[in-house]
């Protein structure tokens, strides 16, 4: 790209452009030109690869043809969009100097920065999820983190300990753009995170930040908002509103107050738990088949974020959840969420609305849906008020009603008003006096010329008279030359042609002026008018804030509510003592998915049963069982009723899964390894009030050593850790462990053969399997005959020799376990083995002496 020290060789157009890209050397700089945003050099060419849209030139600069690319800008948002999801931020310079008063090129400035992490443009946004912007910075082995939603003004901190509570809270986070602190070495575990930006130190700097946050706040420290002692976190949010500040070029209004997350106070699920469990996307990437596509009927979308962030982070408040619970009965009684659903779609997103009048970016149709939603309040009031929960009654106070606001916006905005307020007709007839007029001029000139020409012919009597208009001389009174001589005294004339005279009076020139400028002037008026309306919508944005807040959650328990009902859900009870007990329990997704009709099963885990290990065939139904566990379970936690007959739920800590297989090739890491490393994640931190789903652990390497590892990680996680655990194997040899450990019980899914077809019944039952089914598994997945037949013959064999050569696992101790070589060591001789192998007692004296000639010819 052309150097901007070589400014004197540009043309003073570019001289401007080359200052404001030197600034902005990493955004794609849509320069405002006329009605379209140009990008020149390097950022034309990126931008024409990125849009599809045609590379030119414009002229030359330094002697150079200068690559330009460009979009209207009135389709810009669609162009901004899609670079957005690219990753690529944009600086967006518009012209704030006046084209009839400027000398050389207009003033420009950058006046917004669109990145991944701080739109809030409702063409930007996803209206489903959150759209984070996250930084983090790192001291030893703890980590600071805070996430703000631009478009909501939801800001959150937290602290967390060692890489896996980062990488937990990153994955439950998901953020659209991650600031870092450059100094704390974190580039390699934040590798392949998206919308990665490194930060200088000092945007972390603690007085800084504490300064710049108590700013924000209006406040002088931060002791009221529960996080004063979270240095870390504190650093990471100051770095946030100054990235923000200095994207947005304005103040942050709508970001009022900062809210603490403490880990201790939530069931935490690591990123492969969330994966596993499919919450809000399939392992696909996708939304199809998850947990959210069944449970989300949210009226709103504001509702709908709320639940993802709820399901993302249950709680473990006994009241809290109780609260939740007897919310929803109360709205399931009579049917009562049925009369609320309606009047809720009517709110819409008003916490993105806010949002954008708080940055004074709301468009007339984000004002027009303010003003249905505010219509919407005094009925949804009224539907509230007869219902005794207390959680319900707290909602309706958050939700008040704003009578003078609505009226206000009823008055002067139109229903469906245009797009955006420059082309004017947004505000309503009547709201002023002033624009009205205005209006009235441009629109209603004609009518005005034609009454005027009549009152004229009929003062002077003459009968040629006409009242005309033309963009040259303006508005003008004709009159025939022959009949020019009878014009009043109060005609000027203003201009002679061949065969008439035309004059101007005063009170025409006064309409002239009036008319000419009336359309500009509206326009203005009315920019004016919209732009106190926005103003009068901020004074009061603390407490819409609040009312959007009450409805969104209001949305869920609603919503909790319907599906209840409509998916035969029940309302757990929730324990203060550890465990579990389900009562036909099913997987809430693959019952609404599956064609034939879901078995349900029974759970029990208590203090004395904490362990379960499940066999029994492939696709039996083992991970459905054990993932509907963890789903009832985590549904529990946040206070929504449950897929059961019945269920009774002990508190659990966290969640853990260790299920499928997967490899990193990225990272280096093979199926094997990933599934150790989870492994190992579980090991180190699952405690005693934690719930573990451990599927077909040590698969993925020799038998041996896969059934040691698997024998292993079950006595430990029985013995040392004693955490709630389902085991799934196909290790027949662990159906012993309960031998050894009181608190591990045997369960199994029944299945049955049928001319040598295996029929599922998906039924769990205590006991081990008899059998795995595997040669019918693989049948059924149309492996070909021949194979299946030379499998059966060599199972068959097997078979034959196991009586005599294998020993039960539940007699070999975990040191007596079969040598296996080495991948890095040479192993033993073939002169050991074949002495281990030699049974003195069993050899004559001829055998003895001709073994010894055999291994000394081997030795030379």
């Amino acid at each position: 790209m052309a150097k901007a020290d070589k400014g004197s060789q540009h043309t003073p157009m570019m001289q401007q452009y080359l200052r404001i890209k030197a600034e902005h050397p990493h955004e794609l700089v849509f320069y405002r030109m006329g009605d379209f945003y140009e990008l020149f050099y390097d950022d034309a060419r990126h931008a024409a690869e990125l849009l599809d849209i045609s590379l030119t030139a414009r002229g030359q600069s330094a002697g150079e043809p200068i690559p330009m690319a460009g979009v209207p800008y009135h389709a810009a948002e669609n162009y901004i969009a899609k670079i957005v999801r690219a990753g690529q931020s944009v600086a967006i310079a518009e012209q704030i100097g006046d084209p009839a008063t400027s000398k050389g090129p207009v003033e420009r400035k950058v006046v917004r920065v669109v990145t991944p992490g701080t739109l809030t443009d409702e063409a930007l946004l996803e209206e489903g999820r959150d759209n984070l912007l996250v930084a983090v910075t790192a001291q030893t082995d703890c980590y600071g983190l805070a996430s703000l939603d631009l478009s909501s003004g939801r800001f959150v901190v937290c602290e967390t300990e060692g890489e896996e509570g980062l990488r937990s809270e990153l994955a439950r986070l998901r953020p659209a753009e991650l600031l870092y602190n450059e100094e704390c070495g974190l580039d390699e575990l934040l590798e392949g995170y998206r919308g990665l930006r490194r930060q200088p130190p000092w945007h972390f700097e603690p007085d800084t930040c504490f300064k710049l946050l108590t700013q924000q706040f209006g406040t002088r420290d931060l002791n009221g908002f529960g996080c004063a002692e979270l240095t870390l976190a504190l650093c990471a949010a100051g770095c946030l509103i100054q990235y923000a500040r200095d994207t947005q070029r304005s103040a942050l209004p709508h970001i009022r107050t900062i809210a603490t997350e403490q880990r201790e106070g939530s069931v935490v699920l690591d990123a492969a738990t969330r994966r596993n469990l499919e919450l809000d996307l399939n392992l696909a990437g996708s939304s199809d088949n998850t947990l959210i596509s069944v449970i989300d009927r949210t009226a709103t979308p504001m509702g709908g974020r709320l639940l993802r962030r709820w399901l993302h982070r249950p709680v473990r408040d006994p009241a809290l959840i109780r609260q939740r619970q007897f919310a929803i009965q109360t709205l399931i009684d009579d049917y009562r969420f049925e009369q609320l659903q309606p009047v809720l779609k009517e709110i819409g997103d008003i916490e993105r609305i806010l949002a954008r009048v708080a940055l004074r970016s709301a468009r007339p149709r984000d004002l027009e849906r303010l003003k249905r939603a505010l219509s919407a309040l005094p009925q949804l009031q009224q539907l509230l008020a007869p219902l005794d929960a207390p959680l319900l009654k707290q909602l309706a106070d958050d939700a008040a009603e704003f009578p003078d606001l609505q009226q206000l916006l009823a008055n002067a905005v139109i229903d469906n008003p245009p797009v955006v307020i420059r082309d004017g007709g947004v505000i309503a007839e009547g709201y002023d006096q002033e624009l009205d007029e205005l209006r009235a001029l441009s629109e209603n000139a004609g009518d005005y010329l034609i009454k005027l020409e009549l009152q004229e012919r009929e003062r002077t009597g003459i009968s040629t008279l006409k009242v005309g208009y033309n963009r040259v001389h303006g508005y003008y009174i004709e009159i025939s030359r022959a009949q020019s001589t009878l014009a009043p005294a109060d005609y000027i004339r203003r201009q002679t042609l061949k065969n008439a005279e035309r004059y101007i009076t005063p009170e025409l020139k006064e309409f002239e002026d009036k008319a000419l400028s009336s359309k500009s002037r509206a326009l203005a008026r009315e920019k004016l008018l919209y732009d106190a309306l926005l103003e009068t919508l901020a004074a009061a944005l603390a407490e819409l804030q609040r009312s959007a807040a009450g409805l969104a959650e209001l949305d869920v328990l609603n919503n909790l509510a319907e599906r209840a009902d409509r998916l035969n859900y029940s309302a757990p009870e929730i324990c203060e003592e550890p465990g579990l007990a389900i009562n036909e329990g099913r997987h809430p997704v693959v019952e609404q998915v599956s064609d034939d009709p879901f078995v349900a099963n029974d759970l029990c885990m208590d203090g004395e049963r904490r362990m379960l290990i499940i066999t029994g065939p492939n696709m039996g139904g083992k991970s459905t069982y054990m993932r509907q566990t963890a789903l009832i379970v985590l549904l529990a936690h946040i206070g929504s009723y449950v897929p059961a007959r019945s269920a009774r739920i002990g508190l659990v800590d966290r969640i853990f899964t260790r299920m499928g297989s997967s490899d990193d090739l990225a990272g280096g890491r093979s199926t094997f390894m990933v599934e150790m490393t989870e492994t190992a994640n579980i090991l180190h931190n699952a405690s005693r009030q934690s719930l573990v789903l451990m599927d077909e652990v040590g698969r993925g390497t020799s038998t041996f050593d896969g059934l040691s590892l698997a024998w292993a990680c079950a006595s430990h996680l029985a013995g040392a850790t004693g955490a709630f655990t389902l085991f799934a194997t196909h290790y027949f040899e662990l159906t012993a462990l309960p031998e050894l450990y009181p608190t591990i019980a045997n369960v199994h899914l029944t299945a049955t053969e049928h001319n040598d077809h295996i029929i599922f019944m998906h039924s769990v039952h205590d006991g081990p399997a008899s059998q795995s089914y595997g040669l019918q598994v693989a049948q059924l997945a149309g492996v070909p005959p021949e194979v299946i037949q030379q499998a059966r013959q060599k199972l068959h064999q097997l078979e034959q020799l196991a009586p005599n050569e294998v020993q039960p696992v539940a007699a070999i101790e975990p040191t007596a376990s079969p040598r296996q070589a080495d991948l890095f060591s040479q192993g033993p001789h073939p002169l050991e083995r074949a002495l281990a192998a030699i049974d003195p007692d069993n050899l004559t004296p001829r055998q003895a002496l001709e073994l010894l000639y055999t291994l000394k010819r081997q030795t030379r």
